[in-house]
């Protein structure tokens, strides 16, 4: 077997390429490092790698139960004929994986672990070994190539600590929350929706038994459910019932806390552990909360999402790209959020690494794409929103060129990097038949986006959102400039000038300053962005009542009254050789940690017989190789 003379980073350890019999030899820097059933994340160098293969396979044959190191060989890959062993590495469709088995094979080879373990660890908090922070490492590396240096990105890397008042101007301290409901009498606290999910899906499994149906049995879930909920009997439901159980767990997303109730009430959801009734559903901030500084003057939030730094930092990075229009920002960190049940492993935890990408585009021509035509052909598999409020989740496959001519998707540039995420997860290796994009119903939807599709991945838990898409439009631009005041606009020359009739507004700064001191420069961002239409009406009131009222939030109980020798309001014609305006934005935002799991369960098998020891694959060759016996 031919021998590297180059140094390799392998998996986080400095290693020299040496394929030897032994790990011994794999590993010469590190002779205590004899690990007999792990071979951790590595990339195959040129010389290794094959040419015609874009991954470094090892036929199942080649696994044994025996534990002599010469189980470890591993053959060249030839550059004349590719394995046909790959797809038996994949799970097959509709296997159910033995998430214990898997779980315990992650922790045992220190993948991941749950955090302060030896104090009895923390619900949604989960730390990184050296494998796990290997593939995090090698996902976020082909990210950055995919994304940030094919699109000539602006990457950014912001604090992830904000005051109070860049998130509450945002929405994010009143709009960022979840439904929950709790147990009165024991004090357990339940997320509405996944409460409602749970129950139904119980229901409609009993049902199932009851008709003599064959129904695949989680054993993880089962145990737990054995241990510490009320078990459910067996019972036929009327058809009707059936349907309508499907209908809302289509919906279940869209539904908001007083349609949850009404929910919970129609059907009699109980706590499913004492059969105790519940309190009404009420909002739940997902934000962590913090002070700044040692007065506590300041409060503030860890981030729930790493935009707020990429919007705010916008007219420097406008200026950083000379003023040339489309662009994008992008950053990679951690963002927080204070989850109400965190379950599913790695898959709703609280703290996170997020990859985000803010999009800068001018919104006159329809969001146009320079690049759109390269990937018009890309067939994706969509869930729009009409199909999801009929009940169904029927998905139909289509080209996003398709897509975006019918109006499915709402403009290129939307499409365009729909395309380009599902291009990215077939590079990592995503089985392209448990990939589909959903979009958002109306209640789901963010309170900033206009519009947004899911990329989500098939896991034994189901479909997970592992990538979103939302249109932000203009909001986020818009209430920071409006809250300070600040040009978070674009500028440009006009090829001729244009003559524009408007309402405009002069303010007598020499009673201004005086009347509302520090308050000031908050009153003059709330006039400055009053519509030509309310300016219309507002100038009718001065004239016939010699006052008006301006509403300004956080000032003077959210209204302030202005008078004739404070405002003047008249109708004038202006030439305008510059034309100014608030991009829109599209932001595609990607879940590390989800795609890490989705993946990794989406490729691990077991031998027959040999259940208790699996094998984990991953196919690109930009991620690396992985056994774990």
């Amino acid at each position: 077997m031919s021998h590297c003379s180059s140094a390799q980073r392998l998996g986080g350890l400095r290693c020299r390429r040496a394929l030897g019999p032994s790990f011994r030899s794999f590993c010469p820097r590190h002779p205590n490092r004899l690990l007999h059933r792990q071979l951790l994340a590595f990339r195959l160098p040129p010389t290794c790698a094959s040419s015609s293969s874009s991954s470094f396979i090892l036929p199942p044959r080649s696994f044994s139960t025996s534990l002599p190191r010469t189980r470890h060989h591993l053959p060249q890959p030839s550059s004349k004929k590719k394995s046909t062993k790959m797809a038996s590495l994949s799970t097959k469709t509709g296997q159910v994986v033995d998430r214990s088995v898997l779980d315990s094979m992650l922790r045992r080879r220190l993948f991941y672990t749950p955090s302060f373990e030896i104090y009895g660890g923390v619900s949604g908090l989960y730390d990184y070994g050296p494998p796990g922070c290997a593939v995090l490492n090698n996902i976020v590396d082909l990210w950055r190539k995919h994304f940030v240096l094919e699109e000539d990105m602006l990457e950014v890397d912001c604090t992830m600590l904000t005051p109070h008042e860049i998130l509450k101007t945002s929405g994010h301290v009143d709009k960022f929350a979840d439904w929950m409901c709790k147990d009165p009498k024991t004090g357990e606290i339940f997320r509405a929706d996944h409460l409602v999910e749970e129950v139904l899906e119980a229901r409609l499994k009993g049902d199932k038994e009851a008709r003599g149906q064959k129904v695949e049995v989680d054993e993880e879930k089962e145990a737990k459910k054995k241990k510490k909920v009320k078990q459910t009997k067996a019972v036929k439901l009327d058809d009707a019932v059936v349907k309508e159980y499907e209908e809302t767990l289509a919906q279940i997303d869209n539904f908001d806390g007083p349609e949850l109730e009404k929910i919970i009430a129609k059907y009699d959801i109980r706590n499913p552990t004492t059969d105790g009734n519940l309190l009404p559903p009420v909002a739940f901030n997902l934000m962590f909360q913090t002070s700044i500084g040692p007065s506590s003057n300041m409060p503030g939030y860890l981030r729930p999402e790493t935009a707020q730094g990429q919007f705010l930092n916008f007219q420097k990075l406008l200026e950083f790209n000379q003023q040339s229009m489309p662009f994008a920002s992008a950053s990679i960190g951690k963002s927080f959020r204070n989850e109400i049940s965190p379950r599913a492993g790695l898959l709703r935890v609280r703290e996170f690494l997020m990859a985000e990408i803010e999009h800068f585009v001018d919104p006159q021509g329809g969001k146009k794409h320079a690049r759109f035509e390269e990937v018009k052909d890309v067939k994706m598999t969509l869930l729009n929103r009409d199909i999801q409020l009929s009940g169904s989740t029927k998905t139909e496959e289509m080209t996003i060129g398709k897509a975006v001519e019918t109006g499915l998707v709402d403009n290129e540039t939307l499409g365009y990097f729909l395309a380009r995420i599902q291009l990215f997860l077939l590079k990592l290796g995503v089985d392209p038949k448990k990939l589909r994009f959903r979009q958002h119903m109306a209640n789901e939807m963010a309170h900033y986006a206009t519009d947004c599709w899911d990329a989500e991945l098939q896991t034994s838990y189901g479909w997970i959102e592992c990538v979103g898409c939302a249109d932000r439009s203009a909001y986020d631009l818009t209430v920071h400039k409006n809250k300070t005041g600040a040009p978070l606009v674009v500028r440009e020359t006009r090829a001729e000038p244009l003559k524009v009739e408007e309402w405009q507004i002069d303010l007598d700064k020499k009673k201004f300053g005086p009347r509302f001191k520090k308050d000031g420069k908050t009153v003059t961002a709330a006039i400055d962005a009053l519509s030509q239409e309310l300016r219309e009406k507002l100038s009718l009131d001065l004239e016939q009542t010699g006052k008006i009222e301006v509403e300004v939030e956080g000032v003077a109980g959210g209204k302030v009254e202005l008078d004739k020798e404070l405002i003047k309001i008249e109708k004038r014609t202006r030439v305008e050789n510059v034309r100014e305006y608030t991009p829109n934005v599209i932001e595609p935002s990607f879940g590390i940690g989800r795609i890490l799991y989705s993946m990794i369960e989406q490729v691990y098998w077991s031998r027959e017989g040999d259940e208790a020891r699996g094998v984990s694959f991953l196919p690109s060759s930009d991620l690396g190789f992985f056994y774990y016996g």
